[in-house]
C-alpha cells in the first residue's frame, strides 16, 4: 500500500484538556487508486489530509496512531524531513486557489519555486518545464499566464496553476481537497477529467476530498464516508452509492437536489434521522396553476436592453479597449417568483446582479423597479431602494464584521434604516429573526468565527431579511456549503419566500440547485442570454448547444 493510516486520532488544545476531532480512523490508498472522502463540514476530512501532509500546527495538535507512506511513519518525521517529502512525493491541491497562491508573485514563479526546491534543473530548464506543465493542465497561452499574477486569471485557471504546482515533481500521492468547490460545472468537469488523465498517466495514488457526492461517484474507485470525526462506512463507489448501509450515508445521498422530480421540500439529514421526512412532489399542474397566477400580475422588476461595458488601457499610451460584461439583456421578475440565473464563470451573472443592485452603473438600457427607473432616483429614493433590494453574499464569513457579535451585526442595518422604535424593540426583532432562520437567542452574543458555515449563512440571511426587502439577489449563496447544510438553507429560503412574498434572483453555477429553486430560468453566456423560459422546460428540452453542454457537465452520479 502507498498510504496506510492506522487508528489515527487528532486532538486540538492544551495537553490537559484536548478536544478530539478525529476518532481512531483507519484506511489505505494503493498505487494507481483513487479514494474519495465524503462528509459534511466538520466531519474531519480536511484535518485528516493536513495530518498526512504534516501541516497541522505542532504547538496545540496531538496525534495518536500511525500514518505510513510506504515504510515511513509521517507522524514521527522531523520538520526538515517532512519538507523534503512534501511536494516531491506527496503533494496537495488546496480548496481555495486564491488564498493558496501568493498574490504578490507571478504564477510561473510560484510553480518554478517547487522545481527549484526539489530538482537540480537549471533556470532555463525550470521555465521550460513550467510552460510544459501549463500545457499539460490545458491552460490557454501558457507563456502569458507564466507572467501573470493570480488576480489576472480566472478561478478555473488559478485552480489549474495549483494542479501544475502539485504535479510538478511527479508525486506518488496527490491529495485534492475540495478542488472544484467554487468552479462552474463545465470547468469542474474539465478539472476532474484532467485529474483522471494525470492519475492514469503517472499511476499515482489520489485522495479526493469533496462534499459533492455525485462528483466523487464519477472519479473514485473506493469511497470513505466520514461523520463527526468517524468513518461510518467505506467500500467501492458502487457499494456506497448503489447500496449504502449506514443511515447517515443514506441521508447524505438523499439531501442533494435531483434533476428529475421536483420536491416541495428537500430532505435534510436531521429530518431523515428523525423519520419525520415525507417527500412531497410538486406536480406539473400545481406549478402551472401557480405560474398562471404569478405571471398575470405586474412585474416588480423590468430589465430592458441593459449593457455594462468596462474599459481598459492596452499599454501606457495605448487606446482604451471596451469589453461588454453584460450585452443587451432583457427580462422581467414577478413578485413571489424565483428567477434562476446560470452560466459559466465570466459570463456576466454577478455583474448583472450588481447593476440591478445599483452597485455598478449600467452603460445602456433601463431597469424599472416597481415602474420607476432606478437610474433617475434621488438620493433619498436610492436609500429606500437599498432597503427594498437586498443581497445575500456567497461567503458569509467575509461579509460579516468579525469584530461585531451576531446581535450587533443584525441591529446595525436597522439603525441605518431607522427600523424599530428603540433598542428594546430592535433586540426583540433580532431574537425573532434568529428564530426565523433556525437559530436561537444564544447566538446573539456569539462572534462569526464561533459559528459553522451553515450558521453564518443563516445569519447572512437574517441580516438581509431584517431590512424587510421585496427583492433579494442571492449570488452563489449556497455554493460553499456542504450538501446537508445546503438543503437546510434552500428550504429556509423557500419558507421565507412563502412567508414574506420575497422575489429572488438566484445566481449560481450549480444547475441542480437552480433547477430546484427556479420558476423562470435565464441561461447566460458571454454577456448575453442564450435561453429564457420555464426552468423545467429548459432542463427537459434545451434548445441551444451551450445549454446542453452545461446540463451534460452536471455530475449525474452512479
Amino acid at each position: 500500500m502507498l498510504l496506510n493510516i492506522n487508528n489515527l486520532s487528532i486532538s486540538f488544545g492544551n495537553a490537559k484538556n484536548p478536544v478530539e476531532v478525529v476518532h481512531d480512523i483507519s484506511f489505505s490508498i494503493a498505487e494507481n487508486e483513487i479514494v474519495g472522502i465524503v462528509g459534511e463540514s466538520g466531519s474531519g476530512k480536511s484535518v485528516t489530509s493536513l495530518a498526512i501532509m504534516g501541516l497541522l500546527p505542532k504547538k496545540n495538535t496531538h496525534i495518536k496512531g500511525e500514518v505510513f507512506y510506504n515504510e515511513t511513519n509521517l507522524t514521527t518525521l522531523k520538520i526538515s524531513e517532512a519538507r523534503k517529502l512534501r511536494g516531491s512525493e506527496i503533494a496537495m491541491i488546496f480548496q481555495e486557489p486564491m488564498s493558496a497562491l501568493n498574490p504578490s508573485l507571478k504564477c510561473g514563479f510560484q510553480v518554478a519555486e517547487m522545481l527549484q526546491n526539489h530538482t537540480s534543473l537549471n533556470a532555463r530548464d525550470v521555465k521550460k518545464e513550467v510552460i510544459s506543465l501549463f500545457e499539460k493542465v490545458k491552460l490557454p497561452n501558457p507563456l502569458e499566464i507564466f507572467n501573470r499574477y493570480p488576480h489576472q486569471i480566472s478561478g478555473g485557471q488559478m485552480q489549474r496553476v495549483m494542479i501544475a504546482m502539485a504535479i510538478a515533481c511527479k508525486p506518488k500521492l496527490l491529495i485534492a481537497d475540495e478542488p472544484t468547490t467554487a468552479l462552474d460545472v463545465t470547468v469542474q468537469k474539465e478539472i476532474i477529467e484532467l485529474l483522471k488523465e494525470l492519475q492514469a498517466e503517472t499511476k499515482m495514488g489520489l485522495l479526493f476530498i469533496s462534499h459533492d457526492l455525485s462528483l466523487v461517484s464519477e472519479i473514485a474507485d473506493r469511497v470513505i464516508v466520514m461523520y463527526k470525526g468517524n468513518i461510518v462506512e467505506q467500500g467501492t463507489a458502487n457499494q456506497i452509492f448503489k447500496a449504502p448501509k449506514d443511515d447517515y450515508t443514506k441521508a447524505l445521498l438523499a439531501s442533494r437536489p435531483t434533476l428529475g422530480e421536483r420536491l416541495k421540500k428537500l430532505p435534510t439529514i436531521a429530518a431523515i434521522a428523525e423519520g419525520s421526512f415525507k417527500p412531497k412532489l410538486v406536480s406539473s399542474i400545481e406549478r402551472s396553476v401557480r405560474h398562471k397566477k404569478l405571471y398575470t400580475t405586474t412585474p416588480i422588476l423590468s430589465v430592458r436592453n441593459v449593457e455594462k461595458e468596462y474599459y481598459s488601457n492596452s499599454g501606457l499610451f495605448g487606446k482604451k479597449t471596451a469589453f461588454k460584461a453584460v450585452d443587451d439583456v432583457s427580462f422581467e421578475a414577478y413578485e413571489g417568483e424565483t428567477v434562476g440565473l446560470v452560466g459559466e464563470s465570466g459570463c456576466g451573472k454577478s455583474t448583472l446582479g450588481k447593476v440591478i443592485l445599483k452597485l455598478e452603473k449600467a452603460t445602456a438600457g433601463t431597469i424599472l423597479y416597481r415602474g420607476q427607473d432606478i437610474a433617475k432616483l434621488s438620493s433619498s429614493e436610492t436609500r429606500m431602494l437599498r432597503k427594498e433590494i437586498q443581497l445575500i453574499f456567497q461567503d458569509p464569513f467575509s461579509s460579516l464584521n468579525p469584530r461585531l457579535t451576531i446581535g450587533e451585526a443584525l441591529i446595525e442595518p436597522m439603525l441605518v434604516h431607522s427600523i424599530g422604535k428603540n433598542k428594546k424593540d430592535r433586540m426583540g426583532r433580532v431574537e425573532d429573526l434568529l428564530k426565523k432562520v433556525g437559530l436561537d437567542e444564544t447566538y446573539f452574543n456569539r462572534y462569526p468565527h464561533q459559528l459553522s458555515g451553515g450558521q453564518r449563512q443563516r445569519v447572512g440571511i437574517a441580516r438581509t431579511i431584517a431590512m424587510e426587502p421585496k427583492l433579494i439577489v442571492c449570488d452563489e449563496s449556497v455554493s460553499a456549503l456542504d450538501i446537508s447544510v445546503q438543503a437546510q438553507v434552500l428550504n429556509l429560503l423557500n419558507e421565507l419566500k412563502e412567508s414574506f412574498g420575497f422575489t429572488y434572483i438566484f445566481i449560481s453555477h450549480d444547475l441542480a440547485v437552480v433547477k430546484y429553486m427556479a420558476d423562470q430560468l435565464l441561461v447566460m453566456n458571454a454577456g448575453k442570454f442564450e435561453e429564457v423560459g420555464d426552468a423545467d422546460e429548459i432542463y427537459a428540452q434545451p434548445r441551444k448547444e451551450y445549454t446542453k453542454r452545461l446540463i451534460d457537465a452536471i455530475p449525474k452520479g452512479i
